[in-house]
């Protein structure tokens, strides 16, 4: 009975929490605004805290009813309470020891480390950290005003209350992506509290725990509520709402039938299908690991009539779901937050992502070719196969896409463009008999969308706590001069070391946190070195963050910690690192574009913005036509050597010779491109012979 009422409690919740965002982008055209004002629907600082207590409340809500995916991380769990309890021990003495106060604190800190426990008795203190999100939130609600006077100097009650939010924030976080990025907030937090201690010139003075705790809660525009979590109150939100929509309205089953039409019975039918699927996902869903899943699930019966292996199916499927964070016109959630940092339109940031999503499939596409001549596998029987009839019936699932393009481009708000497409998806799904039967659970789809949002949202908020504490320290300055020494001014050395920094992180937090983090620790760096190698700095800020952006997803497909890989292994049964290594072999070209956006001014061509904006248009637009072919011709050579089949099995040093000529058509030089291109002729004729089909047929 418990269950059941906490069930019901956490569905009507969830759909509150979305209703009161779809509203929150339609309130400003309320006409009752002339006569009152609500404060926290018109203050951003109220909202973006309604925000976080919605999410946080949520979170610890579906964590009651998931008891199984709040522990199995005893060891980092266990270093996150310890790495707490130093700040909290502070805490209580600069509250003085306060009972109320206090004991607020203490049993905050308790029931964000219960997760720790794998003893499912406790997983009722997840209700009372959903009942204790309230206070923080009305204390804020019913007092702004004065807290944002006395942020320097915040009362015991202040610093209560912000240590219980903070600490319930990491609680959560960890509850559903996972100690490392709770972690990383406890170390920045003791850095800036112990920072004396530092050595060199990463030391600093130090600051107080109740000056911390201001700044994180009080201040406005500060941690918790700052311009990081305004993403995913201002973005992400109305993303993850319209994918739970499309998704329980039946609209991914129709892509999928979709795309078997366009790709028909072919042995590589099944790499096709999922290519394809994938791209159409991606342009309703910003969510790598989701995208991934699902389109295991509907294409496994389908690689393993094919005769795939199943970790090459996984990590093509893994390699593919990824492909949702970077495919216009919904992509990953650390592009909003590019938005914000730089002051551009999103449009510009979809521009930009164009060709480097083609040359994501792509590069899936000719892995999967080569790897079913290879395999010499056999076509696929698929049942009730659509015509495409079917399809030119059902392009109508595309109008929200079409309209939110469409707004983006009149200039209308993102948010208020998504907003509409919720309500259009809804209307479509009433019209069309297929997905009218699905429309009763259009209150649940909206909840299901807000549930969507919470480890991400909770991520980001996280990350938020980073950032502010790093400006405190002049952190990202400091590690900026550090990494041009560490460098030697070398351009590819800074950028070799922010792609692995990116990975590093991205083994244990979301991309949007990955490239929160890396933008602001190596971005400044690195665009002082492309400036310095001749890349005019507008187009060298614009290429230095897609660049950050693009590895911050690929860290979604490295081993050993790859989420994409660890859902496509759950749905193929396969083991989920070596599923992780087969997909980054997939995805091995993606490393090596990653930095032809940086290492030099005709690479930012790619991103065809950068070019556009500040070379002529004839000369821009023949550098980004030369590179795009070039890089396409490579992607094909690399697939070549890297499964080792042309027209036969080729030897290691044939597949090294196609992967040179891969590399070699990568650089962005046209002479070092035709060398390239010849290399890679040279071997391909060399190993020229019969195909695997023909020996087959030879046998039978």
């Amino acid at each position: 009975m418990g269950d059941a009422l906490v069930r019901r409690l956490t569905s009507a919740f969830l759909v509150a929490a979305a209703l009161y965002h779809l509203y929150l982008v339609l309130h400003p055209f309320n006409p009752l605004l002339n006569h009152f004002r609500i404060p926290v629907l018109d203050l951003t600082q109220l909202s973006r805290a309604t925000h976080v207590w919605l999410v946080v409340t949520a979170g610890y809500l579906i964590a009651f009813m998931r008891p199984a995916q709040s522990g199995g991380r005893r060891a980092g769990g266990l270093l996150m309470a310890a790495l707490s309890a130093s700040p909290l021990i502070l805490l209580l003495g600069a509250m003085e020891y306060r009972p109320a106060e206090s004991g607020l604190a203490v049993l905050s800190w308790v029931v964000s480390m219960a997760a720790v426990l794998k003893d499912r008795r406790v997983r009722w203190l997840d209700l009372v950290a959903a009942a204790l999100a309230a206070l923080p939130y009305l204390y804020m609600v019913f007092d702004y005003e004065a807290l944002i006077y006395r942020a320097v100097v915040p009362t015991t009650w202040d610093l209560a209350m912000g240590w219980s939010l903070a600490v319930l924030v990491l609680g959560l976080v960890f509850r559903f992506i996972g100690p490392v990025m709770p972690v990383l907030v406890l170390v920045f937090m003791l850095y800036n509290v112990f920072g004396a201690y530092v050595p060199g010139a990463l030391g600093h003075a130090g600051f107080g725990v109740d000056f911390l705790l201001g700044k994180i809660y009080v201040e406005t525009e500060a941690a918790l509520f700052g311009q990081i979590t305004g993403i995913s109150a201002k973005y992400l939100v109305y993303f993850t709402i319209l994918g739970g929509v499309l998704s329980s309205l039946g609209i991914g089953k129709i892509l999928a039938n979709m795309a078997l039409v366009a790709v028909g019975r072919s042995p590589a039918g099944p790499g096709r299908t999922t290519a394809l699927l994938s791209l159409l996902m991606g342009m309703f869903s910003g969510s790598g690991a989701a995208d991934t899943q699902f389109v295991a699930t509907l294409t496994r019966p389908l690689y393993d009539q094919a005769g795939y292996d199943r970790e090459a199916a996984g990590g093509i499927v893994a390699t593919a779901g990824t492909v949702a964070l970077i495919t216009p016109p919904v992509l990953g959630s650390a592009a909003f937050l590019m938005v914000e940092l730089l002051g551009i339109r999103y449009l510009t940031v979809v521009i930009m992502s164009i060709i480097p999503a083609l040359l994501y499939i792509l590069a899936i596409l000719l892995y999967n070719e080569q790897y079913v001549k290879k395999a010499g596998l056999r076509p696929v029987s698929v049942e009730n196969v659509y015509g495409w009839a079917y399809v030119a019936r059902r392009l109508y699932v595309f109008l929200p896409i079409v309209l939110i393009v469409y707004m983006i481009v009149r200039g209308f708000s993102v948010d208020l463009a998504v907003t509409f497409a919720v309500f259009l998806s809804i209307a479509i799904a009433y019209l069309s008999p297929e997905t009218r039967p699905a429309l009763r659970a259009a209150a649940g789809a909206l909840g299901k969308g807000f549930e969507g949002l919470i480890p991400t949202a909770g991520a980001v908020v996280a990350a938020n706590i980073i950032m502010a504490m790093m400006v405190l320290t002049g952190l990202p300055s400091k590690f900026s001069l550090l990494l041009t020494q560490v460098s030697g001014h070398s351009l590819l050395l800074a950028t070799l070391f922010a792609a692995g920094f990116s990975l590093l992180l991205g083994m244990g937090v979301p991309p949007v946190a990955t490239y929160t983090l890396a933008s602001a620790l190596t971005a400044p760096a690195i665009i002082g070195m492309a400036v310095s190698n001749g890349i005019p700095e507008k187009a060298a800020v614009l290429a230095t963050h897609m660049f950050l952006f693009y590895y911050a997803v690929l860290a979604d497909i490295t081993p050993p910690v790859a989420l994409s890989a660890y859902a496509a292994a759950s749905v193929m049964e396969t083991d989920p690192i070596r599923t992780g290594v087969r997909a980054a072999l997939v995805a091995l070209p993606k490393y090596v574009i990653g930095f032809l956006f940086i290492l030099s001014y005709s690479g930012t061509a790619l991103l065809i913005v950068p070019v556009l904006e500040t070379a002529p248009a004839a000369s821009a637009v023949y550098m980004i036509a030369t590179r795009l072919v070039a890089t396409a011709v490579a992607i094909w050579f690399m697939a070549v050597g890297n499964v080792g089949y042309s027209t036969r099995p080729m030897s290691a040093a044939a597949r090294m010779a196609a992967g040179l000529a891969g590399l070699l058509l990568m650089h962005p030089n046209l002479g070092v491109n035709a060398a390239g291109l010849a290399v890679g002729l040279v071997t391909l004729l060399a190993a020229r012979g019969p195909s695997m089909e023909a020996v087959q047929r030879r046998a039978v």
